[in-house]
């Protein structure tokens, strides 16, 4: 566990040690949430983020900031803006994401702070939370339940790994694919490194 004390001084919560939803929410609202949604990442976030060993390391935890802040742009939007875009128009009949009826491109569009794509990808994920995504794709906009499909994603896809050797690109190409946006996470991951390192 890295100084959560120290982390709560910078922030300027009651520095107890424990890293619960208070000091989480601070976190959050370092890193561009708004009162009311990095509460609502909070409530549920600090058991999600304790089942995918994200709150062990500040060095896991700042790759985790910058990747789903990069993703929601800065906690501001748990929706893909929507076009479609030429890369958008793509996701239409993409197997490989199970969109296999008409209308899953923008049906399961990018959505939650990791930006969940593909009918697939919301069946897999709410079946791993125990929710409907497939039917109600929408759930995975909401704060609370986005966070926890970002924490599943995070140890279905084994991030920890190259987060802790402080591989940005490695960590950045699970999440992403490729290196979209390398530019701005690299800087949201500095700036949470000096918030939390």
């Amino acid at each position: 566990m890295f100084d959560v004390a120290k982390v709560q001084r910078r922030l300027g919560v009651r520095a107890d040690g424990a890293l619960g939803p208070i000091t989480l929410s601070a976190i959050f609202m370092r890193s561009g949430a708004s009162p009311a949604v990095a509460q609502s990442l909070a409530s549920t976030g600090v058991p999600a983020l304790e089942g995918a060993v994200i709150l062990d390391s500040g060095l896991r935890l700042a790759h985790f900031l910058a990747q789903v802040g990069h993703e929601s742009m800065g906690f501001a939007r748990f929706n893909e803006i929507w076009g479609p875009t030429p890369q958008q128009a793509k996701y239409e009949g993409r197997a490989d994401l199970g969109n296999v009826n008409p209308g899953d491109g923008y049906r399961y569009r990018g959505r939650g702070p990791i930006q969940i794509t593909g009918r697939a990808n919301y069946r897999r994920y709410g079946e791993l939370l125990g929710l409907d995504l497939e039917g109600n794709p929408d759930l995975a906009a909401a704060p609370a339940v986005g966070i926890r499909i970002a924490a599943a994603y995070w140890t279905r896809n084994r991030i920890n790994a190259p987060a802790d050797r402080d591989d940005i690109e490695a960590v950045t190409r699970l999440i992403n694919g490729g290196l979209t946006g390398i530019v701005d996470r690299r800087a949201r991951l500095a700036k949470a490194k000096e918030l939390l390192l």
